[in-house]
């Protein structure tokens, strides 16, 4: 069975923008046309591929053309370039999604992108992602690479490890004086109040079964920020998982001090990608592999 291209390019597009409107103007062609071609490729396949939602999502069958469309869209820009093909298209950017965490990303992750050859010309479309839940998008088909903290391989993925971020269980000192006088056990844990990133966020809890092997519920603030985070265990409105990296400088001036000093996180990452002979996918993972080796720790 033979697909039409621009059916899927329409489908790509309709998922990466999340609607039919956004896709016709990426492609500059009308709404209609674009649905005309997904009505097209559902009948052809037999299978409806997108939930008319807000935005758009692939449906279970739709998710497995994902990976399909966006590998087939990275090799023929890469084929096109290679090819000298301004006209076809092939002085385009190559469009890359990746996953990572936002400790990373704020952190050791930044200098990769000044560590990739200016050609072939990338455009990366980065989704910020909990580290234990990156793989995910990745099995979806919905980005090409990711930072997990899963060393399991993914179907149609290599995987490699990258190092290791340590966090430091933060806060300020008069927030100990206030909670931890006498000392870190499940009683203060509980009535202490906590920082977490998001409902993803589990590293405070795994710190908390370090001295309990209760399920503590303490008083708890959402801060999806990672500045924010930081910020916020310096104001003392809570103690945190705060990565080294930001963690170390605010601690060596006062503000910042570990409610159990000696005690802390190690976080293996990993560099998930897919099994693809792209060269700006290896472009990539070769930048990610020499930032980590410097920038994390073994």
């Amino acid at each position: 069975m033979k697909i039409d291209n621009a059916q899927l390019a329409a489908f790509a597009m309709v998922i990466r923008e999340g609607s039919f409107e956004a896709a016709a103007r990426k492609l500059h062609v009308t709404p209609s046309a674009i649905s005309q071609r997904i009505k097209q490729l559902e009948e052809r396949l037999g299978q409806v591929l997108i939930q008319r939602a807000s935005p758009c999502v692939p449906t279970g069958a739709g998710t497995l053309l994902v990976r399909y469309t966006e590998e087939l869209a990275l090799l023929e820009a890469e084929m096109l370039g290679a090819l000298g093909s301004a006209e076809e298209g092939g002085g385009a950017a190559l469009r890359m999604p990746i996953a990572v965490n936002a400790d990373s990303l704020d952190s050791w992750f930044l200098p990769v992108f000044d560590a990739m050859p200016t050609e072939p010309a990338v455009v990366f479309d980065l989704r910020v992602e909990d580290q234990d839940h990156s793989a995910t998008l990745l099995r979806e088909g919905t980005v090409m690479a990711a930072v997990s903290a899963s060393a399991a391989a993914i179907q149609g993925c290599s995987v490699e490890p990258l190092g290791t971020m340590r966090y430091l269980a933060v806060t300020s000192p008069a927030f100990v004086a206030r909670h931890f006088t006498g000392g870190v056990d499940g009683a203060s844990l509980t009535r202490a109040p906590m920082l977490r990133f998001n409902l993803k966020d589990g590293l405070q809890d795994l710190f908390i079964a370090l001295f309990t092997d209760e399920a503590l519920q303490p008083p708890t603030h959402y801060v999806p920020s990672v500045h924010g985070f930081v910020g916020l265990a310096r104001q003392g409105l809570g103690w945190g998982m705060v990565p080294e990296h930001f963690a170390l400088p605010a601690i060596s001036t006062g503000e910042l001090v570990e409610i159990a000093p000696g005690r802390h996180l190690d976080v293996p990452l990993y560099w998930h990608r897919w099994r693809l002979g792209s060269l700006a996918l290896d472009a990539l993972t070769t930048a990610v592999r020499a930032v980590a080796h410097e920038r994390l720790r073994p």
